[in-house]
């Protein structure tokens, strides 16, 4: 068993993914921009939004920084009215890893903030004990810094741990910082965007990482 899980938030944990397209379509309309399609929005998910905008219209860093800006706002309106959802199984699953002596954190694009809010709504403040959110790290997905930054503060290696998110960018992050990772196929990313990036193992379900031999992986 690896001694660490650095774990995605947004669909890999929870499922943000009506909230943030509404967020995003809303935002859009408040900036007098252009529509996207949810498609096109959802592969933005898993950068920090000050980079997603501008992949989906070219903008400088003022601009990126008001959308940015006018989406947070936005974003507790329609989280008040909608609501997020752990993902079936997740709570078991987490719990289950975490007695089996398994340190459980978040690495997400999300703000730290907005990360902790979540993970104490959904009562796991007391087995995640480590969050890295976009402002914890001066590189963000894919870039390893916030798996380093995350073994660092725990005293661990690369092959200690499993990073485990539905994006490439996830996958990516782990793979560059040298760890076992693990793809989920119900969030936001394809199964194939997951191969590609080079997931070691994919699971359909959450409950399925329980089940994986994660300590035989090798890098």
């Amino acid at each position: 068993m690896k001694k660490i899980a650095i774990l995605d938030f947004d669909g890999t944990i929870a499922d943000t993914r009506p909230v943030i397209l509404n967020t995003f379509h809303r935002t859009l309309d408040a900036m007098h921009l252009p529509q996207h399609t949810d498609d096109e929005i959802a592969a933005t998910i898993g950068l920090p939004l000050v980079e997603a905008f501008p992949v989906l219209e070219p903008m400088d860093e003022r601009l990126a920084a008001e959308c940015t800006a006018t989406y947070r706002r936005i974003f507790h309106d329609v989280n008040a009215q909608i609501g997020v959802p752990m993902f079936p199984n997740v709570d078991e699953t987490l719990r289950l890893l975490h007695s089996r002596g398994m340190i459980l954190t978040i690495a997400t694009s999300r703000s730290h903030q907005s990360a902790a809010d979540f993970i104490s709504s959904f009562a796991l403040d007391d087995i995640v004990t480590f969050i890295i959110g976009f402002e914890d790290v001066s590189h963000a997905k894919p870039h390893p810094e916030p798996v380093s930054k995350t073994l660092g503060h725990f005293g661990l290696t690369a092959d200690d741990a499993v990073v485990v998110g539905d994006t490439h960018f996830d996958i990516l992050m782990g793979r560059n910082a040298g760890c076992t990772t693990i793809g989920v196929t119900y969030g936001n990313g394809s199964r194939q965007s997951l191969v590609e990036a080079g997931a070691d193992g994919i699971v359909d379900d959450f409950a399925d990482i329980a089940c994986l031999p994660i300590s035989n992986y090798s890098k």
